[in-house]
């Protein structure tokens, strides 16, 4: 659970990284209830945005779940509402998979696969989209990068809002640099070191 001390800890700590993510899986009250989670959608974008109010410039990620058995087109849409309502800066998706002997395996409302398929590549389009949009608001921005390795000749590391840094440079491993952010690409951003 997110408390309110987590929050004013992640606030006030310089040391912690501004960065939550938290395990939506889904915006529809009842197919949480199905999923055995205890969430519902206002609660979800409620939280969402104590979080922002208390932690400025946090950054959020989740995780998404579609064709969860019985989930509707109105809830898929729903879950799809969600993401851009919350702009969230990353929204990992899954295509819901039948596990032989788990609850949701014997449940009624099976998806079939295509539908599954589908609506994952739409919420992965989605995602894609927000992602975009949170890594084009850095354009130009200094962020402070830690970086971990060299990947296809260029050095790689994390900035504190969790955005993948690539920069040309030689061994930075496990250096804190200041980075000023250049371009996007495929899974992050280019920058410059300063």
């Amino acid at each position: 659970r997110v408390t309110d001390e987590l929050l004013e800890v992640m606030a006030s700590e310089p040391k912690v990284v501004k960065y939550m993510d938290v395990p939506v899986q889904h915006a529809s009250g009842r197919i949480l209830k199905a999923m055995n989670r205890r969430d519902d959608y206002d609660y979800l974008r409620n939280l969402m945005q104590k979080i922002r109010e208390k932690i400025p410039g946090v950054v959020l990620r989740t995780t998404f779940i579609t064709g969860f058995p019985g989930e509707t087109e109105q809830e898929f849409s729903d879950s799809l509402s969600f993401m851009q309502t919350c702009s969230l800066a990353a929204v990992h998706v899954f295509p819901y998979s039948r596990r032989k002997g788990t609850p949701a395996a014997a449940m009624p409302g099976q998806i079939p696969n295509a539908v599954k398929e589908r609506r994952a590549a739409e919420a992965a389009a989605v995602a894609a989209e927000l992602e975009t949009q949170y890594h084009t608001a850095l354009l130009g921005t200094t962020q402070q990068v830690l970086f971990e390795q060299e990947e296809d000749g260029l050095y790689a590391g994390h900035a504190m809002n969790y955005v993948k840094v690539y920069v040309q440079a030689a061994d930075l491993h496990n250096e804190i640099r200041a980075v000023r952010i250049t371009e996007l690409c495929r899974d992050g951003v280019f920058g410059e070191l300063e």
